[in-house]
């Protein structure tokens, strides 16, 4: 098809703000879905999106449109997931920005609004759930237009739920998205935006083809990885595969390759054609690196095996996914994965249990440290047990992160104690009519386990959050250490500032004498700091004091009964082995 009439855009917006409702209305009145094969948030084929309501992955789709080709990509609005919408930006010429409009402009808002200035997009504001009784359209109009320096006629409103004006929507990206210019003629460029691995076909690619074309049955290579592959099958998604002869310059589709892995072909690499080679790369993503871990053990060692052929499965289809293998004296053998947060380990926890029906504990999330040695050297660690003798340490250096919190303006001081309680330091405060955005700074391990939970009920549940890494820093860290039992668990162990580590050891033996089950003898639980313990707690007994034999007859008789038996507990307290339930090691992200 002419260049002139193709339009790549996607839709961006907060969580929940409707993005894959106004999608599905798109597709319903293009008529790209038959009636009959419509349903809501139809993008969202993964079984996870649909129960929790949430997109996960983004997920392109050609529609037609009077005489144009429509070519939209519906991203995902939770923090955890915004490099596939940064991926997404950079396919396309245009974004259309959602905004609910009883809720207005959230975190995530701003996030990708940056992302999309700073790709050169052209942004269409659309304020959805107009229909809605709690909706305030002349305040959210504003607070829009102050945004992105807009006029109040440029902003469409709409309700994607029942579809009023949303051909407003179809009719906008036509004419104000600029149309693809690349060269017909030149050599083939495409870049990968997505791929994944079909357990049938193999790995499949989502490409936007920015100059030339790739046909069917065409010698590909990966100009970053040096990979080399077949098109086996190419064509555009609407939004089930549609083969085609070729997929042509400035169009999004697919392309079915006959490579085994999808390390060949990762998503932001060049793909070319052997007929019109092209050498120079486009410019693709920098790698996405994951900043929380967490270390997944099967309960049964047997299912080691399956555990990891599972992750190798997911980590196909999902590039932010990175692993290796791990040992622990108490759980046996497991993998360290490492996420981009709580929700997309969450995500993969429930996965492993319910495609692969593997048991798992799971342990406390942790982020990485990076640590200098006396003799130079530097070592990235990920879990507190990897950490090398203090004597042997020059300094640690851990994660912080930039993060902005949109909040209502009566909840300002209670948000900015919660961020100072974690260690983190406020660096600007701007008003958005008649909202507050608070800039600050803090490390990402104090936000780990609650931070976001804690902030909702701060603000009786209108903040809204959005973070990103921005250097690790050189703090005074000590790792923590428990022992159940007089033994040490590594498992357990976590990394703290030194003025936190006291209170944190306290409060963790303290959550574990919950969980730890009582024994038939005394079980302490300890936390320590190198050889010296900071914090105790004592899980008392049984008492299996036998004395029903003895009926009269003189005291003695009793006591020496009684001291047979404290001998026999206290040869059963050297040998005695306590069982640790699995708990115990997410006894962190226990709430109060």
């Amino acid at each position: 098809m002419d260049q002139s009439h193709i339009r790549n855009f996607c839709i961006i917006a907060h969580i929940d703000h409707g993005k894959s409702t106004l999608a599905d209305r798109m597709m319903e009145m293009t008529g790209t879905v038959e009636k009959r094969d419509m349903k809501s948030q139809l993008l969202d084929s993964m079984d996870l999106e649909r129960e929790k309501g949430i997109t996960i992955k983004l997920a392109p789709v050609r529609m037609k449109y009077q005489d144009y080709d429509l070519n939209l990509i519906d991203t995902p609005g939770h923090v955890d997931f915004s490099y596939e919408v940064s991926r997404s930006l950079q396919a396309c010429e245009g974004a259309v920005l959602v905004v609910d409009a009883s809720q207005g402009i959230q975190a995530q808002t701003l996030a990708n609004v940056y992302l999309a200035i700073e790709a050169g997009l052209e942004i269409i504001p659309v304020l959805n759930k107009v229909d809605l009784p709690a909706a305030d359209v002349p305040r959210i109009s504003k607070e829009v237009i102050n945004l992105l320096g807009c006029h109040e006629d440029e902003i469409i409103k709409i309700s994607a739920k029942t579809g009023e004006n949303v051909d407003q929507v179809l009719a906008a990206v036509v004419e104000r998205i600029p149309h693809p210019k690349g060269n017909v003629a030149a050599a083939t460029r495409a870049l990968i935006f997505d791929s994944y691995y079909d357990d049938y076909r193999g790995v499949i690619l989502y490409t936007r083809v920015v100059d030339g074309a790739i046909k069917k049955g065409d010698t590909i290579q990966m100009l970053a990885t040096g990979a080399n592959g077949l098109a086996l099958e190419v064509g555009a998604l609407s939004p089930v595969m549609k083969p085609e002869a070729d997929i042509a310059t400035g169009e999004i589709g697919y392309i079915v390759t006959n490579l085994k892995t999808t390390h060949d072909a990762k998503v932001g690499d060049t793909v070319t054609v052997k007929r019109a080679h092209a050498s120079e790369m486009l410019p693709g993503y920098r790698n996405v690196k994951p900043f929380v871990y967490a270390g997944f053990f099967p309960v049964s060692n047997e299912d080691y095996n399956d555990l990891k052929d599972a992750i190798e499965k997911l980590s196909l289809s999902d590039s932010a996914l990175q692993f290796e293998p791990e040992n622990s004296p108490v759980l046996g053998f497991g993998v360290r994965i490492g996420f981009l947060g709580l929700l997309h380990m969450d995500i993969i926890r429930e996965r492993l249990e319910r495609e692969y029906n593997l048991d798992l504990v799971v342990t406390n999330p942790s982020t990485d440290y990076h640590i200098t040695m006396t003799d130079g050297e530097e070592l990235d660690i990920k879990s507190a047990s990897d950490m090398p003798p203090v004597t042997k340490i020059i300094e640690i250096r851990e994660p912080w992160i930039k993060g902005e919190i949109v909040v209502p303006q009566e909840y300002i001081g209670g948000v900015i104690q919660l961020i100072v309680a974690k260690r983190g330091r406020q660096k600007n405060l701007s008003y958005i009519d008649e909202r507050a955005l608070i800039s600050f700074e803090a490390p990402l391990a104090n936000l780990l386990t609650d931070f976001y939970d804690q902030l909702k009920s701060i603000t009786s549940g209108y903040g809204s959050f959005n973070y990103e890494l921005d250097d690790y820093r050189a703090e005074d860290l000590v790792r923590v250490d428990f022992y159940v039992a007089g033994e040490m668990v590594d498992a357990l162990s976590i990394m703290a500032h030194r003025s936190e580590s006291m209170s944190l050891g306290r409060e963790v033996v303290k959550k574990l004498k919950e969980v730890v089950p009582r024994q038939s003898f005394q079980v302490s639980l300890q936390a320590a700091i190198g050889g010296k313990f900071i914090a105790r707690e004592d899980i008392s007994a049984y008492r299996k004091d036998v004395t029903a034999k003895l009926y009269g007859g003189d005291v003695s008789r009793r006591k020496k009964l009684l001291a047979k038996q404290a001998k026999g507990k206290k040869r059963m307290k050297k040998f005695g082995n306590v069982e640790i339930p699995s708990e115990a090691f997410t006894v962190m992200l226990k709430r109060d």
